[in-house]
């Protein structure tokens, strides 16, 4: 019988292998995976990742116990899956390709200092009691990590600087650009009459009409916040990660908004300037 060292002795011997190339490999790929399953949070794809992971958890159990059979179904399943996951992760893959070729998808996008952010949201948070007080239907899409080139090529491009005003202008009923969707980006207006694409969730409610569908079904696929306005009853919804908050009264709406026009670093760098003056 071989002569086998005791675990603490082999653990010691693994560790003394390892030297700061493997460190810094085993950082960057748990970076990626945390990166992965942050944009897996909270989406459709993560019931398949747990799905897959549970296929491959019983391939393995019925390999150890020699069930041949079965370990063979489960392997071409198995095989037959990895070739189909482009298919079904489809709108998750276009993501990650957009986070990267944007540069995006290890750090955050320039944002808006305190003062403007501040100032963006009270202007979208008066435009948006007065139209849900008046029952003036409206699409405002906020830009945030990923770019909305795509989305606002539909539309006309504007370019204009945010006031509550302008955006009244721009959501004046029976006009072209009352149906669509308005794209901002920081503190501008880049487009109006924008289309979006309809969700495809068939469990949602039928009181939704299609501006909820279709804040619904652009936030499914990228980082978008998508505010509503109903033309019906005026009430007040934000779409965000396949998600929609509904019933929202106006400081709700502001809590919501501040995230997103500011850096989610930012508090962490007010901390450092702080600890400076201290000094």
């Amino acid at each position: 019988m071989p002569f086998e060292l005791p675990f603490p002795l082999q653990f010691h011997g693994i560790i003394s292998t390892i030297g700061p190339m493997d460190i810094l490999d085993i950082i960057i790929v748990a970076v990626i995976l945390y990166k992965v399953y942050v944009m897996l949070q909270d989406t459709r794809a993560i019931t398949l990742v747990k799905g897959i992971l549970v296929l491959l958890g019983v391939t393995i159990v019925c390999s150890w116990l020699e069930l041949h059979v079965i370990s063979w179904l489960l392997q071409k399943a198995v095989t037959l899956l990895f070739v189909a996951l482009p298919i079904v992760f489809q709108p998750e893959l276009r993501r990650a390709l957009e986070h990267l070729g944007q540069g995006k998808f290890l750090g955050p996008s320039v944002f808006l200092d305190d003062e403007e952010a501040r100032s963006v949201v009270h202007e979208l948070a008066k435009a948006v009691k007065v139209m849900s007080a008046n029952k003036t239907g409206a699409l405002i899409v906020i830009e945030r990590n990923m770019g909305l080139n795509d989305i606002s090529a539909t539309g006309i491009q504007i370019d204009g600087l945010i006031t509550a005003d302008f955006l009244l202008n721009v959501f004046i009923p029976n006009t072209p650009l009352h149906d669509g969707a308005a794209v901002v980006r920081g503190k501008r207006l880049i487009a109006a009459g924008c289309l979006l694409p309809l969700t495809e969730n068939r469990s949602l409610s039928t009181e939704l009409g299609t501006r909820h569908r279709a804040a619904i079904g652009l936030s499914e696929q990228c980082d978008a916040l998508v505010i509503v306005v109903s033309e019906e009853t005026g009430t007040i919804s934000v779409a965000e990660n396949g998600r929609m908050v509904r019933h929202l009264d106006i400081e709700k709406l502001k809590n919501i908004l501040r995230p997103a026009f500011t850096s989610p670093q930012k508090g962490i760098k007010d901390m450092v300037r702080n600890w400076r003056k201290k000094k």
